[in-house]
Parts: C-alpha cells; structure tokens; sequence
C-alpha cells in the first residue's frame, strides 16, 4: 500500500525516524544590536577614541594606555622567562564619553544594546565596584543573555520594564571603585548566566553579603562585546550560537554526571554529540581561556571530581592565561582552587 504522496507507511516511518533524530537549529533571530552611546569609534581606526584608558605603572614607567579599556587579559602586566604577559581579565568595555559641560561632566547618554527587559536595577553605588547599573536580558531564542552597563551617574529605568534597542538606561558617570571624572566611561559586558542557583553557591565560599543576587558579576560569564559588535556589522544575521561557536577553546574538564548541567538546559546549543548522552558517566565541558562555555559533550571517562581532560599546549604557565584557574605547563594542567570553585558554578557540582 502506498501513501497519496507515493511511499509506503514504512519508508514515511523511517523518513520521520530520520528527521527526529536530526540536530533541530535553534530557532535564533537576528540580534538587532546598536553601539551603547554615540561614540562609534570603536569601528574607526583609532580605538583611543572610542575606549577609556587605564592608569599603568610598570617597572617605574607610568601609562595611562587605551588599550586596557578594550575586552580580555588588558591589564596588570608581568614579566616572565616568555616575556611580557597581561594577566588581568577585564570582562567587558569601557567606553569614553564624547560629550562633557564646561566642569568636564560627561553628558553621554547611555542606551540598550538590543530589546530586552530591565531585570536588575543597582541604584545604590556603594554597594558595587560597578557603581550604578542596569542588567538588561535578551532572548534572541538561543537562552538567555545579559547587558550589563556600569559606573551610570544615574539609572532611568526599573526591574521588570521592558525595553527598546537604543532605549535611554541613563547617563554616563563615574560610579563605582577607582573611577575619578577624568576617567568617566560605561562599561559594558554581555553575558551567559552560570547558575540559577547562585546563592547556594555563594554561601559555600564568602561569608559577606550578596547584594545582587544572580546578577552578581560572579555569576555572568562575559563574551568579547567588542567582537560581536565587529561581527554583528560585517553579519547583521550572525547569532550567538555562531558566534561563540568561531571561538577558540583553551582546556576542557570532565565532571561527574549528576544530570543534565543546568547550563546546557538554559543554552541547549552548548551541547555537542548528544546521541551519545545515554548512562554517561560524566560530562566534558569546553571553554575559551577565560572561563567561557564554549560546549558541553557526554563523556565516557569515570571521575569522582572534575578534571582537566585536555589543554593547549603552551610554554606560557596556564595560570597566566586562564585567570589563575589552571596550573601547569605544556599539554598538562590542574584546576585551582579558585578553577575548582570556578567548575563547581559552572556545572552545579555543589
């Protein structure tokens, strides 16, 4: 017997077989991102103009250079038997204002980076080295990511108040811990939360107060902001996924199989040869150098705690380029302590 279409029952079967067992693409729309203030010199050819500098002073010789205002290991340098190394994560972007009054205020706007919703608002600067900000979340249907924009002289907005792309958050200011007028900027970070479960956490390892409950910096793995911007322009269609996925791993750790990991529920396009995650005794996670979750695959290896299954082979300590989260040289590596705690956040092994 055939079907109105000219194939058996059976061949249909196996066709839908196919097409079930097939990895579904996230159903991801276009991002719709727009620079944070009107300073566009980030896609100029002088990057001083659009990041703030930091104030350096190494071996004696005082700097004050742009560059440490730009994403990633920028700052406190070292000398090493490899040279000179930058080992100082700074998580997001601090861009210099373009506008200031006759007393140098800065009178720079501050807007949303795409739509979203408000859903943390810290109006209360004492409270944070990031002074004044607003935590803005995105749904472009690939899970959940986070804005973050720092050091506002004042927030305009409220917890819960959906916004638009380009959407006044506040004003430029100078908030926060070791920031004077002179260096006024907004810093900015985009993010991956790490654990719904935040607190748990915390209450394992500090003894003071969360003031910023799952949007304490701690919990927000940053994404390179600058690139995606860089990105976004050349591939207004680019999503996340695509994104992170041209990334470059750095190691990867294995942890007990506990379950699904909470991240791989919240970003399932994390997760790599799925098929194979039946009675798996572990999970192996992937990561960039600074911590970001690049994948997540089942594991066939038994452990009781997490370690490190592979990392790029290097003459440079890997303690300098992962944020002191790994030891080691060469082709071998262990977690340390603050990478334990770190891996414990990340796969909610606690």
């Amino acid at each position: 017997m055939k079907s109105a279409v000219g194939f058996s029952p059976l061949v249909i079967a196996f066709l839908l077989g196919l097409l079930a067992s097939a990895p579904v693409p996230a159903s991801a729309g276009p991002l719709g991102l727009v620079l944070p203030t009107e300073n566009d010199a980030i896609f100029s050819d002088d990057p001083s103009k659009f990041y703030m500098y930091t104030y350096r002073n190494f071996e004696g010789v005082s700097s004050a250079p742009w560059s440490g205002g730009r994403y990633g290991l920028t700052r406190d340098q070292k000398r090493t038997d490899q040279g000179i190394l930058f080992t100082k994560f700074h998580e997001g972007i601090d861009i210099r204002p373009v506008k200031r009054d006759s007393a140098n205020e800065p009178l720079d706007d501050v807007f949303a980076i795409a739509d979203g919703k408000v859903v943390y608002v810290n109006a209360s600067p004492s409270k944070s080295s990031y002074g004044n900000y607003v935590v803005i979340e995105h749904n472009w249907g690939e899970g959940p990511f986070y804005s973050l924009y720092a050091h506002l002289k004042a927030t305009l907005v409220q917890a819960g108040q959906p916004i638009k792309a380009r959407q006044r958050l506040g004003r430029l200011g100078y908030t926060g811990a070791g920031i004077n007028r002179e260096r006024a900027h907004v810093h900015v970070e985009l993010a991956m939360m790490l654990s719904t479960e935040f607190q748990t956490w915390y209450n394992l390892h500090f003894t003071s107060k969360n003031e910023h409950g799952n949007f304490n910096g701690y919990n927000l793995a940053g994404l390179d902001i600058a690139s995606l911007f860089h990105s976004h322009r050349d591939n207004p269609q680019i999503s996340i996924a695509q994104f992170v996925a041209a990334d470059t791993p750095y190691y990867k750790v294995v942890v007990p199989n506990r379950g699904t990991p909470e991240m791989l529920k919240r970003y399932s396009w994390l997760g790599k040869d799925m098929d194979q995650a039946s009675a798996n005794p572990s999970w192996e996670f992937t990561f960039n150098h600074v911590g970001v979750p690049l994948a997540i695959a089942p594991s066939k290896q038994s452990v009781t705690n997490p370690a490190v299954s592979w990392v790029h082979d290097s003459k440079v300590n890997h303690a300098y380029n992962t944020i002191a989260r790994l030891s080691g040289t060469g082709s071998k590596a262990t977690l340390s302590g603050s990478g334990s705690r770190y891996i414990q956040l990340v796969t909610g092994g606690f």
